[in-house]
């Protein structure tokens, strides 16, 4: 029998005791509370129909003894509220019903399809009420009936409005529903039945869009809980027994079998397979796993069976991690954001208040009291700022939903915006534009010795050591096709010095030059190949016996094979400077830039690569640093936008960077500017469109040049275009 999924706790400690929880509700402890001894609670808030009804929930909930904060999303329907401990949980809930919406559970059930919600049903009903009225004014019914089709249009269609209009007086918060209920009751007054009902059914269905619209973002954090299987195979002692998935304690072995989904995080103990790391990753091709490799919750094994021990509980998961930060970060408002919630709260009061005034005043100069009125309606159902509240926030969930499904977690809006905005980057070299491991560059064989036998000289001596630099050389002897190395006797490692050894009854010796030196070995004959590597900034290692140097090595780490094609692309995007910063010496990082074709700073502290990131902020405005997220912090956080490359089940840098690129991949960081680019593209045309067409109706309603049922088109119309505008993003990156 299968238990119902749980949807995740969305921010603050897991649950690790297994036990479901009702409501969509927790009590947390203070994860990001401002007050000492203030409990954090969050709520799933259902059946908001636009931005301005989440101001409603904020200011009925504010209401509440001992609540310090209240904070209401409505991209992503959650209510985030920070209260004194003696503040229950069912308290709060109550208050949010009292508002006239709903609250959510944690049990993700069988959704039903949006055509068959009580919604839907309504806003259909209420449409073809609607149709009759009109049908029977065409075949010239009686007035009565027409009216009554009018009327039943508006009840069906507006008792969900009529509903949060109250609950937005009680809270004293001029809503939208506040503003169409005055709007239709208005018409009503003055026998506009067929105008009434107009608003009602064009206000209705738009707000059923936009929610059905905007709750295709939210099912792209659903989708990622569904991934996770309920149930596990775990062996215990002798027997394999299936258990929940929260039940599965760290060090538990988990038997996976092919084709199914991985519930916890674990290491590989046995078995081999490919596995799909996309939803966690954003890896497009399956990872190759096998023993000792980290494999994570929620992605799907292959054709191979594996044995993995637990590293987390189920609720500590890296998935579920995401899940939360996902969350978490569509709910933080971008500085755009808070423009537009600053200008809504001029605007509105400002547009109701000339509104009254059109109504009252040129009547009592001796204009038609209906005529003027009736304008009045249209200016009042202007006022409502909706499609410019929504503009900003659905792209940014839009766009953090979309980055997640590649791999890359975007932490809020803020940095969204930061990110499309970005005028220079900063590189962490080690790792991030280079491999990070040293390879041999060049090898010259000296006095007419043979390349390959120098190498395979070179290799039996290095076989034993495990420095960087002996892994090299072996690597290096591979490409040479070097099958078999011949034994080494009297085998000796010289610390911080290299390896000595005898070969064929002869005595080698392989190393730094000081090595040779302090032997007593003269170096004359590799002087031009030595004095070429410290030009090329590489590390020489020199091989050679009693008689002298046989051949010279040039190692250096190497530019990532996708670098260059990485910068270019983000040259394309606009970013103006790119820079490297390392703490390595002068020639090495001059190599490297030159050959990426970027600038750098060499021989830098960490404390010094933040002066160079500050800097940068001080010429361009806008700069990123991208790094490891451990080691580079110091910068990270002096940077504008903070990229962290490479954090899948690193909980620190998950944690702290701004963006966090899940996969170690340098093309996923051009894909995260370009989609931020995107978005603050998209943004800018969601706000001037909605700015642009309530400026228009605005200067038109005075002179009876805009209809009611106009005003509700075109007023929803804009908000459905830039909810659709703004998932546009989430659905093909904004291309």
């Amino acid at each position: 029998m299968s238990r119902p999924k749980k949807m995740l706790p969305v921010v603050g400690q897991e649950e690790t005791t297994g036990q479901p929880v009702a409501p969509m509700t927790r009590k947390e402890p203070q994860a990001e509370a401002p007050l000492d001894g203030a409990e954090r609670t969050v709520i799933r808030v259902e059946g908001m129909d636009c931005a301005s009804c989440a101001a409603t929930v904020e200011k009925r909930v504010a209401t509440l003894p001992g609540m310090h904060r209240a904070v209401v999303n409505f991209a992503v329907g959650r209510l985030d509220a920070e209260h004194d401990p003696g503040l229950s949980l069912e308290e709060i809930e109550r208050a949010v019903r009292d508002a006239g919406y709903g609250v959510g559970r944690t049990e993700e059930v069988e959704r039903t399809p949006f055509w068959r919600t009580p919604r839907a049903i309504s806003v259909f009903t209420s449409a073809l009420l609607f149709a009759l009225g009109l049908a029977l004014g065409l075949l010239g019914a009686p007035e009565v009936t027409r009216v009554g089709a009018y009327a039943a249009a508006i009840v069906v269609g507006g008792l969900p409005i009529f509903r949060a209009a109250l609950a937005g007086l009680r809270a004293r918060h001029l809503d939208m529903n506040v503003l169409m209920s005055a709007a239709t009751i208005g018409a009503v007054g003055i026998g506009e039945w067929a105008e009434a009902a107009s608003v009602v059914v064009l206000f209705a269905a738009g707000n059923a869009l936009q929610v059905y619209a905007i709750d295709k973002t939210r099912g792209a954090v659903r989708a990622l809980v569904r991934l996770a299987p309920d149930e596990v195979l775990v062996r215990r002692g002798s027997a394999e027994v299936e258990v929940p998935a929260d039940e599965v304690g760290v060090g538990e072995i988990v038997i996976v079998r092919p084709g199914e989904r991985l519930a916890v995080d674990g290491e590989v103990l046995e078995g081999a397979s490919a596995v799909d790391e996309a939803p966690v990753t954003g890896e497009s091709v399956p990872v190759e796993k096998g023993s000792g490799d980290a494999v994570y919750s929620g992605t799907l094994n292959g054709s191979g069976g594996l044995l993995v021990r637990a590293t987390k509980r189920a609720g500590d998961s890296t998935l579920q991690k995401i899940v939360r930060l996902v969350e978490e970060a569509q709910a933080k408002k971008a500085p755009a954001e808070q423009f537009v919630d600053r200008f809504s709260r001029i605007y509105t009061p400002l547009v109701v208040t000339v509104a009254i005034v059109l109504a009252i005043a040129p009547p009592l100069l001796g204009g038609s009291f209906g005529e003027w009125f009736y304008r009045a309606l249209a200016l009042l159902i202007i006022a409502c700022p909706c499609a410019l509240v929504i503009s900003t926030p659905v792209t940014v969930v839009s766009g953090i939903g979309a980055a997640s499904r590649r791999g890359i977690l975007v932490k809020g809006g803020a940095a969204l915006e930061a990110a499309g905005r970005l005028k220079a980057l900063a590189f962490d070299k080690t790792g991030t534009l280079t491999e990070g491991r040293p390879v041999v560059s060049r090898m010259v064989a000296l006095d007419g010795h043979d390349e390959a036998e120098a190498v395979r000289l070179a290799a039996a001596l290095e076989r034993r050591s495990e420095h960087p630099l002996a892994h090299a050389i072996l690597a290096a002897a591979e490409r040479y096709g070097t099958n078999s190395l011949p034994p080494v006797a009297d085998f000796r490692s010289v610390a911080g010095r290299g390896a000595e050894g005898e070969v064929g009854g002869r005595r080698y010796a392989i190393g730094s030059p000081r090595l040779f030196a302090e032997a007593g070995v003269a170096l004359h004959v590799a002087k031009a190949a030595l004095e070429e590597i410290g030009r090329e900034g590489e590390t020489p290692v020199v091989l050679g016996d009693e008689e002298g140097p046989i051949a010279v090595f040039g190692l250096a780490d190497t530019p990532r094979s996708d670098a260059r094609n990485t910068l270019q692309a983000l040259r394309r995007t606009g970013v103006k400077e790119l820079v490297m910063l390392t703490g390595d010496a002068e020639a090495p990082a001059k190599r490297i830039a030159g050959e990426l074709g970027i600038g750098y700073k060499a021989q830098l502290l960490p404390g010094q690569k933040v002066e160079v990131v500050r800097e940068l902020v001080a010429k361009h405005g806008s700069v990123g640093m991208v790094g490891d997220g451990v080691n580079d912090a110091p910068a990270l956080a002096g940077a504008s936008v903070g990229f962290a490359m490479g954090v899948a089940g690193t909980d620190v840098a998950l944690e702290t960077a701004d963006v966090a690129l899940m996969q170690d991949d340098l093309p996923k960081l051009a894909e995260a500017v370009v989609l931020s680019r995107a978005a603050e593209r998209i943004i800018k045309q969601n706000v001037f469109v909605s700015i642009l067409i309530k400026g228009l109706f605005v200067l038109l309603a005075p002179f009876g040049l805009v209809a009611l049922w106009l005003a509700v088109l075109a007023d929803m119309g804009t908000s459905i275009a830039v909810t659709l505008n703004g998932l546009r993003l989430f659905r093909r990156g904004g291309r």
